[in-house]
């Protein structure tokens, strides 16, 4: 069973649906021992990170997710989820108190520069490029929503890149945490088809 991580900031609907397309048994769940009992845990996000962080640490998932990793379940973060992951994010910065991510990847989330000349925030389809990661595929075409990308201090943790005005880290693998920039539950066969290598990383 696949737990997706219901902590008031998630787009799960849609996440459940496309484990449902695909034959993978998944259950919405905000309590702490489906999560850690479970065979693959997913943490979707939307919105602003110091929100969804909040949201997390309410509901007692945040030490749930580190000690998911600690356990080597497969972990895949999605779109917010994956920016989670990292130590910190330029979208608290000059904040009273800058928010801490959940620091399972060292790095730094970082906001796409008005230079590039690109509206911002990215939305739309993109390819993914320079993949090393074994549940992405050089070429995928994928939908993204963000303002902010993922700048992991180890470049090995760089899973994927894709281009847009700047060349940047959008999907991360380490061990057994995965994560993705952009939407796979929005991202058509090339979506379905790496929530199926994530879900036969998980033995399913």
């Amino acid at each position: 069973m696949i737990a997706i991580i219901d902590y008031g900031a998630g787009n799960l609907a849609s996440v459940k649906k496309a484990f449902d397309y695909i034959g993978a048994k998944s259950v919405i769940t905000s309590d702490r021992d489906t999560v850690l009992n479970a065979d693959g845990v997913v943490l979707p996000g939307v919105g602003a990170i110091g929100f969804a962080m909040d949201k997390l640490k309410a509901a007692g998932m945040d030490e749930v997710v580190k000690t998911v990793a600690s356990n080597g379940t497969p972990l895949l973060g999605i779109c917010l989820g994956m920016q989670m992951f990292l130590e910190e994010s330029e979208e608290s910065f000059g904040e009273e108190s800058n928010v801490k991510g959940l620091g399972l990847i060292k790095g730094t989330v970082r906001k796409f520069p008005s230079s590039i000349g690109l509206k911002i925030p990215q939305i739309g389809w993109n390819d993914l490029i320079d993949v090393k990661g074994s549940i992405l595929s050089e070429g995928d075409y994928v939908y993204f929503v963000h303002s902010y990308y993922c700048d992991p201090e180890d470049r090995n943790d760089a899973a994927a890149y894709a281009e847009y005005g700047i060349k940047y880290c959008c999907a991360i693998e380490h061990d057994n945490i995965f994560a993705c920039q952009f939407h796979p539950e929005k991202s058509g066969e090339a979506g379905l088809n790496i929530l199926r290598k994530f879900v036969r990383r998980v033995g399913q």
